[in-house]
């Protein structure tokens, strides 16, 4: 019957098309090889949206050999001849749509082109099954890496998913996705969602991991090492399954507070948006730690600010995305602020409106400081100003708006975007709908602005002290 549908399908689709060739050209039959970011042009592929990813991984630590299978459920939005998939791993092998053998090419650097047997037709379902094979290469932080401890995980940001598994890597086009990942019985695997196997027979271990919620190519991770564990529940039940490669046990002090810090941002943004959580304790010097879906990863230089900061990034970042790489302000800014800001003021007393006005003292006179704007700083600077400009703009508009209208706007921000995206136009006109006063000059001057903002913006309400 499935075969069936898809040739009555195949026929229609060919039928409507008997056009001269210079018609057939103009159709535009093929899907777009990016979505257009203007950062990151080629990330994401157009005619089509995922719903779910199975990825099922064979791998041997000893050879860095990969052997890899993702299934795609996916829908076509328009008439489809050939689509791409964002691709950089082991060879592909064989491709299949709809259970029927495909042509494929790969072009640089990551389009794999697929050129179905039978047309797609725009609204209907339809499934792609890639095989691969080969050395999994050591991309050192952009995705698949070699850990120091023999293991492997994936991890980068703004890429990384596409080293170890074909998708539509673009923060628009959220999935839900589960793995299965098969390695020598000595070997421990773990993912992001909740584990629903772990089986050993005949010398290997197998295990699966299951995100119940929709989540980006590069929030999704495999990390394959010799483990130990911690488990914890929250009060409401929710469950914690933390992990540390050898060498790394040092930080569990700052892991075993997860249940406090959760409860800290679900008072700031409301509900805890999974339904599981944890962490990914690594042996490895990475530049970075990163907000991996529900199970941030945690660099050997991790401690308890870094597990706040990405924690906070469940709400912003995991949860609420950015809509284009130029809005990381949505991301890092509020995560930045949470950390290095909020957790000192409500944790630990600390003053941090005369922490605010220290810092601006300090940077005032300080061209660079100022530079690179908050909104759109540019692909080779986007993980620059968020960081230390982003909670003074964040604390600033805190004080411009009032406690109760600012948290107020926080959460219910949160809420309206749960599972989704959005941008930083669109947080700015939130905000502005909260202020009866007129907010364009303050936010001209902090968002987009290169030279320390005027002083009426600068020192809003009583930040003047």
């Amino acid at each position: 019957m499935r075969l069936t549908r898809w040739l009555i399908a195949g026929v229609v689709v060919l039928s409507s098309l008997s056009l001269t060739p210079a018609q057939a050209q103009s159709a535009s039959l093929a899907g777009a090889d990016g979505l257009g970011d203007s950062y990151f042009p080629q990330d994401g592929n157009g005619g089509y949206d995922v719903d779910h990813y199975e990825v099922t991984l064979g791998y041997d630590p000893a050879g860095h050999q990969l052997t890899g299978s993702t299934r795609i459920d996916a829908h076509a939005t328009q008439p489809l001849t050939s689509f791409n998939l964002d691709y950089n791993g082991p060879a592909v092998r064989t491709v299949r749509v709809n259970d029927l053998p495909a042509g494929f090419t790969w072009h640089e650097p990551h389009e794999l082109v697929v050129t179905p047997a039978l047309p797609l037709l725009p609204g209907l379902p339809f499934t792609v099954t890639v095989e691969y094979a080969g050395v999994a290469a050591d991309t050192a932080g952009e995705g698949w890496t070699y850990a120091p401890t023999g293991g492997a995980f994936a991890a980068g940001q703004p890429h990384s998913a596409a080293t170890w598994y074909p998708l539509n890597d673009s923060p628009r086009d959220k999935a839900t996705f589960t793995l299965h990942a098969t390695v020598p019985a000595e070997w421990e695997v773990v993912s992001g969602g909740a584990r629903v196997r772990d089986e050993v027979r005949d010398g290997f271990r197998t295990v699966s991991w299951q995100q119940n919620h929709p989540v980006i190519g590069y929030l999704t991770t495999v990390a394959i090492d010799r483990f130990d564990y911690l488990e914890q529940r929250r009060a409401n039940g929710t469950p914690l399954l933390s992990a540390f490669a050898p060498g790394s046990g040092k930080l569990r002090e700052h892991e075993q507070r997860l249940p406090e810090i959760l409860d800290f941002n679900e008072s700031l943004y409301g509900p805890y948006p999974f339904d599981s959580g944890g962490g990914i304790y690594l042996s490895a010097p990475l530049p970075f730690s990163l907000e991996t879906q529900t199970r941030p990863i945690y660099a050997d230089w991790a401690d308890l600010n870094t597990v706040v900061h990405e924690v906070a990034h469940q709400w912003w970042g995991d949860s609420v995305s950015v809509y284009s790489w130029s809005d990381i302000c949505l991301n890092e800014c509020l995560a930045s602020y949470t950390a290095d800001y909020l957790w000192p003021e409500r944790m630990e007393g600390v003053d941090v409106d005369a922490e605010y006005r220290d810092t601006i003292g300090k940077v005032l006179s300080k061209p660079r400081f100022w530079e690179v704007p908050l909104q759109d700083p540019g692909p080779e600077k986007m993980f620059t100003s968020v960081y230390y400009r982003g909670p003074l703009f964040l604390h600033a508009l805190r004080k411009q708006l009032g406690d109760a209208v600012f948290f107020g706007a926080l959460r219910e921000f949160v809420a309206t975007h749960a599972y989704g995206h959005a941008s930083m136009p669109e947080f700015r006109a939130f905000m502005q709908s909260k202020s009866p006063a007129d907010l364009t000059g303050f936010f001209d001057a902090w968002l987009h602005g290169t030279t320390p903002p005027p002083d009426q913006y600068l020192y809003p309400g009583n930040l003047r002290g």
